[in-house]
Order: C-alpha cells, then sequence, then structure tokens
C-alpha cells in the first residue's frame, strides 16, 4: 500500500508530500491541474523511463519518493531478500532526475537498476489507464488473466517444466541423429587416425632420444678426434701426462724420506695418478665405441620427420599425441552407443509427450471450469453497472483431442479469447472491437473488480475510469470502485461527483501562479472542502445553494 508520497521539481510542482489512506483515496481538480503529473511521478516510481523535461525549469534535479506498505506483501520482500537488501515491512523507493542527464535510483537507501526498480513496481503498484486498457485488451494476455483467475499458476508452471524438459530431450535427439548420420564417416577418419597413432608405437622421451643420437652420429668423427688426442695427451705420447705424473709422484717420495714434513700425500698423489689412469683408459674405450653410421642417422632423420608429422596432426608433443589417441578411442566407443542412446532418449521422449498432454487436457479442463466462474461473474459485475444486456464469454481454441502434441507451447493448448455483446441480438464480438468508450471504461473495471481478489498488487491506481459514461452509470462506476477497494487501496482520478463521493479520503489537485511561476499542489480536503469540492464538480461554474444541498445528499448517501 502507498503511504506517502513526495515530490519535488518535477514539471510544475515545486514541492509537494501527500499521506494516502487504504480504502479508496479519490483524486479531483479541474482540467490541467496537474493530475496526470501526479500519475506521471507515480509512473517514475514503477520503472518508466526518466528524461528530463520532468525537470522543473531553472533547477537542476527531480526528486520522487514514495513509501509503501508492504508488510502482507510476500512477493516484495522475497524481491527485497534475493536483491540482498533484507526483509521489512516498509519500502522506500526513490528516483533522481539530474537535467544533465545523470539519473538515480534508490530502493531502501541502496542505489538500484531500473530493471530491479521495474520488477518490485509490477507487484506494488497497477495504474489502470489507457495502457492497462491494451493490456485487458489485448487477447493474449487474456489466457494469463484467467489463469491467475482460477488459480491455475502452479500447475501451468508444473506443465512449462515439463514442456520445457520435452523441447531440451527433443533437441538432443536431433543432435544424436545428426551424429548418428555422420558417424559413418567420421567413424571412418578416427579408426584411420587411432590406427596412424597405434602403428608410430610411441615412446614418451623418444624424440629426446633420438635427438641426442643424431647429435652424436652427426658429429662421430669431431668425437673421434677430440677423444683420440686428449687419450695421447695422458697416456700414449713420449713425456705424457701420466708419466710426468709418475715422475712427480717418485720425486715427493724422495723428498719425504729427507723431510717427512712436507705436507703432501702419496696416497692422495697416487689417487689422482690411478684417476687420470682410468680416465685414459675410458678415452680409449671410447674411441673405440665411436662409430660412423650414415643408415643409422638416416633412419634417426626419418623417424624424426614422421613424429614431426604426427605431432602437427595431434599435438605439439608425444603426451599430447597419446592424450588424442585416448579421446578417439572414447569417441569411438561412445558411437558404438549412439543408437542405444537415441533409442534410450525416444523412450523418454514418448513418456513425457504421454505425460504432457495428461497435463494439457488437466489444465484445459480446469480453464474450462475457472471460465465458466470468471465469466458469470464478470456478466454480474457488468450488469450492476447498468450494461444489463451485455453477455460475457471465454471462447476456447485447439484442444488436444487425439493428441496433437505439435499444438502445445508452454501454457499449455489453449488459445484463449475474451468476446463480449453489449445489446440485445447483437452477436458477441472480440473485447477488442468494442467501440464505446463508456462501455469498455465498465467493462474494464468489472474485470478489475472479479481480478481483485486473485491479485497481488497493493495499490490500483484508476486513471480515466469515468470516460465516457456519467449519470447512474457513473454511480454504479463509483460503487465499483468502492467495492475493489475493500480488497485493495484504491487512488481514483476522477472528473464525476458521483464517483467522488464514494471516496474514504478526497484529494484536490490545483494549480496557482505566484511570482510569475506555475506551481501545482495536492492536498487532503476537510468535510466542508470536500462537500464544496463535490458540489464544484456537480454545477460547474454556476454554483447554487441547490447545487450544494444535492452534493451533500449524495455524500450522504455514498456513506450508507
Amino acid at each position: 500500500m502507498l503511504t506517502d508520497l513526495s515530490i519535488k521539481n518535477f514539471a510544475i510542482i515545486d514541492e509537494l508530500n501527500v499521506a494516502f489512506t487504504k480504502g479508496m483515496n479519490v483524486v479531483s481538480g479541474e482540467t490541467g491541474a496537474g493530475k496526470s503529473i501526479i500519475i506521471g511521478a507515480v509512473s517514475l516510481l514503477l520503472g518508466d523511463r526518466a528524461s528530463s523535461d520532468f525537470v522543473r525549469s531553472s533547477e537542476n534535479s527531480a526528486v520522487v519518493e514514495a513509501l509503501f506498505d508492504v508488510s502482507d506483501n510476500e512477493d516484495i520482500r522475497k524481491k527485497l531478500r534475493e536483491a540482498g537488501m533484507g526483509e521489512t515491512g516498509e519500502l522506500v523507493l526513490k528516483r533522481v532526475v539530474s537535467r544533465g542527464g545523470r539519473n538515480r535510483i534508490y530502493i531502501n537507501g541502496n542505489l538500484a537498476t531500473l530493471g530491479m526498480l521495474s520488477s518490485l513496481g509490477e507487484s506494488l503498484v497497477n495504474i489502470c489507464g489507457q495502457r492497462e486498457h491494451q493490456v485487458l485488451l489485448n487477447a493474449e494476455n487474456h489466457i494469463d488473466i484467467l489463469d491467475k483467475f482460477g488459480g491455475l499458476m502452479p500447475l501451468r508452471a508444473e506443465f512449462a517444466g515439463l514442456y520445457s524438459d520435452w523441447q531440451v530431450l527433443r533437441s538432443k535427439l536431433d543432435e544424436l541423429k545428426t551424429r548418428n548420420d555422420e558417424k559413418r564417416e567420421r567413424e571412418e577418419l578416427l579408426r584411420f587416425q587411432l590406427d596412424e597413432i597405434e602403428k608410430s608405437d610411441l615412446r614418451i622421451g623418444e624424440d629426446l632420444s633420438l635427438q641426442d643420437e643424431k647429435r652424436i652420429l652427426a658429429n662421430a668423427k669431431k668425437l673421434d678426434e677430440y677423444a683420440g688426442e686428449a687419450h695421447d695427451v695422458l697416456y700414449v705420447r713420449e713425456g705424457s701426462v701420466l708419466e710426468k705424473l709418475d715422475g712427480v709422484v717418485g720425486n715427493i717420495k724422495e723428498i719425504r724420506k729427507i723431510d717427512p714434513g712436507l705436507k703432501i700425500s702419496e696416497e692422495e698423489l697416487e689417487s689422482a695418478f690411478f684417476n687420470l689412469e682410468e680416465i685414459a683408459f675410458a678415452l680409449r674405450d671410447y674411441v673405440k665405441s665411436i662409430t660412423f653410421d650414415p643408415a643409422r642417422l638416416e633412419e634417426i632423420d626419418d623417424r624424426l620427420e614422421y613424429l614431426g608429422k604426427l605431432k602437427r596432426k595431434y599435438g605439439e608433443t608425444i603426451e599430447n599425441i597419446l592424450k588424442r589417441k585416448e579421446k578417439i578411442g572414447a569417441e569411438l566407443e561412445g558411437m558404438a552407443y549412439l543408437n542405444e542412446e537415441i533409442v534410450r532418449v525416444s523412450g523418454e521422449i514418448d513418456e513425457i509427450e504421454k505425460l504432457l498432454l495428461e497435463k494439457a487436457e488437466e489444465l484445459s479442463g480446469k480453464r474450462r471450469g475457472a471460465s465458466e466462474i470468471l465469466q458469470k461473474e464478470i456478466e454480474d459485475e457488468i450488469h450492476s453497472m447498468r450494461m444489463a444486456d451485455t453477455l460475457f464469454d471465454v471462447r476456447f481454441a485447439n484442444h488436444p483431442g487425439e493428441g496433437n502434441i505439435s499444438s502445445l507451447n508452454p501454457k499449455g493448448v489453449d488459445e484463449i479469447e475474451f468476446y463480449l455483446s453489449t445489446n440485445v441480438g447483437e452477436e458477441l464480438m472480440p473485447l477488442n472491437r468494442i467501440a464505446s468508450g463508456g462501455e469498455l471504461s465498465r467493462i474494464i473495471l468489472a474485470m478489475k473488480k472479479v481480478l481483485a481478489g486473485s491479485g497481488s498488487i497493493g495499490t490500483v491506481v484508476f486513471d480515466e475510469v469515468d470516460s465516457g459514461i456519467g449519470g447512474a452509470a457513473a454511480e454504479a462506476v463509483g460503487k465499483k470502485l468502492k467495492e475493489v477497494s475493500k480488497h485493495h487501496q484504491v487512488i481514483c482520478i476522477t472528473h464525476l461527483p458521483q464517483i467522488a463521493c464514494f471516496g474514504d479520503t478526497h484529494f484536490l489537485v490545483s494549480k496557482e501562479v505566484y511570482e510569475d511561476r506555475t506551481n501545482a499542489g495536492m492536498g487532503l480536503l476537510s468535510e466542508t472542502e470536500r462537500l464544496d469540492e463535490v458540489t464544484r464538480m456537480l454545477g460547474g461554474v454556476e454554483v447554487t445553494e441547490k447545487t450544494r444541498e444535492h452534493a451533500s445528499e449524495m455524500l450522504r448517501m455514498s456513506r450508507e
């Protein structure tokens, strides 16, 4: 419920603060006083697009703020929890529109997005004006209206979930069949690739080992020269390192016989001699092992080239090639079970299609039951507003019949449209072909009254609900609005005294010029002021005592 509305620097409004009440709040005023501006400000809080044109002349920004009591609105509290804004019985919405184009939105003091604001607005306020008329007249929305009225949204959500699962399975089956059609060609390719990798007899590290062997074979002559020269210097030549070292060892032994204090160990010298001797023998054996094998070198080159080709095709390393081999094997194994998977998924589709048709039949049957109640209740409401000959009908199309699965959609199988006849002998016609504005206003109000009990909206704003009516019909509309206010807070903007007199509270919108500036305001009327306003609405320019007595009588009768 909207409890407080604050508007500042918005259009021709300087500053305005209004406290609304439960029940029926009437808003009246002269034509052009600014009532539509207030509706525009409320719409801004519900997520309508902002424009710098909203900002009052010579001001930098406009601010619209509202306080809502949402203690009974579980839908709103759930959305606040999901948005991480906690759970509270009060909700404050604030919209700041800057002339420079920078606009800000606040929800309970937290910066928010337009999407978040629009989501909350859907569950807070319903403005029933020309746009709302179009929603109710659009045949595409009639199935939603009926389902909400009949409490069928949970069953429809269950059906929509099954329908979504069915679509997923159908897509999966199509993919499996496509893969099956392509399987032969793909399988031949995979088997060729697997055979090629298996025949290559790959070993991890083989390429590195071959590169080392190639390097040795390619440099065999140099290796022979280097090793032979080193062996000769150490061991073979006259005056070799070992020969000289042997002399050194003998000299040191002689020194130690004379001077044992020489700090050189004979054992270390002998160890060094034997180590060098071992190195010389190793070099001798190494020289004998060196061979130049052009055939082996060519074989290595061929193998390395082959491994490079495999790397280019299947991976940059032997490890990657072997991983690719595992993937190919897994894919081939999966192909072996492809037909089985097609059979399994087809079976699941058959089962879910059977369940879908059953649920569609159930949903359609309950819709038909709800449509009979909706039809009677709307006709009763329309008849009570001086349209006694009006007939209302809910038309159905596309019944499941013999199980035509292709006729299903996420909402079931039915196509629903509301039909109406307003005069005896006239054929029932689609609701959107009603020509009379007065008839349309009463029909929309009747639908609102019937649907009021099934909705979660806290506040309903009726704008232009009195279009094209007057007299007794207007009084009937006023009574109907009063009845709606038992379920929802009603804010009704009207020009008709027959409607205004039914309000629990009455606000007057007016504008004045002060210091060459126009300012629109809105204030709560006292009982005396309310009598004056209803008298004005009733009598126009010429207000007589008799008109005032009539207005007083209207107010008294509306209370009774």
